[in-house]
């Protein structure tokens, strides 16, 4: 993999890797260049979501700064 491809692409590329493997009908060597680019696109994908998701808990204050999600429901329920 020379790049990094979107989340939709990369997991659909692993998912054809888990099928191919999954067939059990692989020679060896290409199951572990399959395998290790299997690798590489569930931590790329991980990566991927792990940064959605510190997005998805984040807002913007009036000031322009980020602050985490869970802080300004605390602050409204005093």
């Amino acid at each position: 993999m020379a790049k990094e491809v979107n989340f939709d692409t990369a997991l659909k590329q692993l998912e054809e890797i888990v099928s191919k493997l999954e067939q059990g009908d692989v020679p060896l060597e290409e199951a572990l260049d399959q395998f290790q680019e299997g690798i590489k696109l569930s931590r790329q994908c991980k990566k991927t979501l792990l940064a959605a998701e510190e997005t998805m808990t984040k807002i913007i204050n009036e000031n322009g700064e980020e602050e985490p999600f869970e802080e300004d429901l605390n602050n409204q329920e005093k």
